[in-house]
This record gives C-alpha cells, structure tokens and sequence, in this order.
C-alpha cells in the first residue's frame, strides 16, 4: 500500500478503530486532529483520510444497516472490530465513491490481512463482494468477472 489513496485509508481504518474504541460514533474535528497528530499523518493526506473517516461516520446508520442485511450470520458486534472498521470504509466508498469496485475490495481485503486475523482476508473478501454485487446496478458498474455458467 504505498499509493497516497492506499495510506490514506490505512489511516482512516486506524481512525475509525480508535473513534469506535472510545465510543464515539460521529466524526469531531478536534479528535481528528489529535489522531493525525499523535499518528503523524502527512499533510498531504489529512484531507484524504478527513474525507473517508467523515463520510463513513456520516454515512454510519445506513452502512450497519447494510452491513447487517448481508451478513446474515454475523451480528455486527460479534465481528472482530478491525474488521468491522474495514467493512464500514469499505461499504462508504463502495457506496459513495467512483473509485472501482474491485480496488475498493483489494484494498479492504489488504487492510483486513494487515491489521486483522488469520481469517479476515477471507471474511470481509466474502462480505464485500455480497456488497458490491447489490450496488453494482446502483452504480452502473459492468460485472466483468466471468463466473461461469450460472446453476
């Protein structure tokens, strides 16, 4: 993860991973910047982790409620937090950015094997892509994977 998008999201994890540890569901600009200083974040790329932290804690009810509807056997607060962190960023770009589909997830995937469990690849792998293929008609976005023939 050396690209200015890729870092940025790390940090944006580490944020909402620690937002969440102190029980604080919304985004505050002073708590912000206690993190970008005591993690050191760039100045180049505090507007870039600002604007996925906000926007995930923002966008926060509505991505849990759709996190919630496709992971049918998992309740969100049974979920390692690191991963449920991961699956929020996510769901937020997936939802709300034009970034593609598939880098959103490589990039999930790669922050869940980092900081998470033996497991989370493969975990959030599975949950995001339940995710993308719902929103991909929203976005008008081709699936280009061929899978096969359909059973």
């Amino acid at each position: 993860m050396s690209n200015p998008k890729s870092k940025a999201r790390e940090y944006a994890v580490q944020f909402l991973y620690q937002n969440e540890s102190e029980k604080l569901f919304h985004f505050t600009e002073g708590y912000f910047a206690a993190f970008c200083h005591h993690m050191e974040v760039p100045e180049a790329l505090v507007p870039m982790v600002r604007d996925l932290a906000r926007g995930t804690l923002d966008h926060l009810t509505a991505i849990d409620a759709q996190l919630t509807e496709i992971s049918a056997n998992w309740k969100l607060t049974r979920m390692a937090a690191v991963d449920r962190n991961v699956l929020r960023l996510a769901a937020f770009e997936l939802l709300e950015s034009p970034t593609p589909h598939k880098v959103i997830l490589n990039e999930a995937i790669e922050l869940a094997k980092k900081y998470g469990s033996s497991d989370s690849g493969a975990f959030v792998n599975g949950l995001l892509d339940k995710l993308a293929k719902a929103t991909r008609g929203e976005r008008h976005e081709p699936d280009t994977t061929d899978n096969g023939p359909s059973t």
